[in-house]
């Protein structure tokens, strides 16, 4: 049975009272959600040490700007998933480390966490046949194609924004994109028809 702990309103509840500085409310939030968003910023830095210092400093930032959640924009596990993803590339920019993309990073597991308000996340973490497939049709990609697609699609970078993280010309990003899209959709396409 899942923890009624990582329901969208009692998370709405805690942030609200977050926004109003009360301690008590934070550790309540920061109990019911660190162990998923420590394992979401785990699959992003993949060392244990990285991913503890980036969880820190997203519950500094939720501690600091609870009062700018808005529930209509975001259910409140998509909005402290972005500010832990924000925070993880923020580290990896900062220690000058080289943002490879591993396919497996971005299975449908991670896609759920980021994006899910369902109130059952563990649920939301199996993985499904879609999401394995897309994993192994990114995987086939060129490490490069691979990682500006990433960028483009699942940190919702620009083109010009993915070309200045890459240190490569806009004109390189849009062709390694389109290109990889175009051979995503054929893989995609020969593996549903092989189901």
């Amino acid at each position: 049975m899942p923890s009624t702990d990582l329901q969208p309103e009692q998370l709405k509840i805690w942030l609200a009272a977050v926004a109003r500085k009360d301690a008590l409310a934070f550790r309540a939030l920061y109990d019911a959600t660190a162990p998923k968003l420590f394992g979401f910023a785990l699959r992003i830095l993949v060392k244990r040490e990285w991913a503890e210092e980036v969880l820190q400093d997203s519950f500094v930032n939720v501690w600091n700007n609870a009062d700018s959640y808005q529930a209509s924009l975001a259910a409140p596990m998509t909005w402290m998933t972005t500010i832990v993803r924000n925070k993880a590339f923020d580290f990896l920019r900062r220690s000058d480390s080289a943002v490879e993309i591993d396919a497996d990073t971005f299975d449908k597991e991670v896609m759920n966490a980021m994006e899910s308000a369902d109130p059952t996340p563990l649920e939301a973490l199996q993985l499904t046949t879609d999401a394995k497939a897309l994993a192994a049709c990114l995987g086939r990609l060129e490490g490069l194609h691979r990682q500006a697609i990433a960028l483009s699609f699942y940190h919702d970078l620009s083109h010009s924004e993915v070309a200045e993280q890459m240190k490569l010309p806009i004109g390189t990003v849009k062709t390694w994109i389109r290109r990889g899209l175009e051979r995503l959709k054929t893989c995609l396409g020969t593996l549903g028809g092989a189901r």
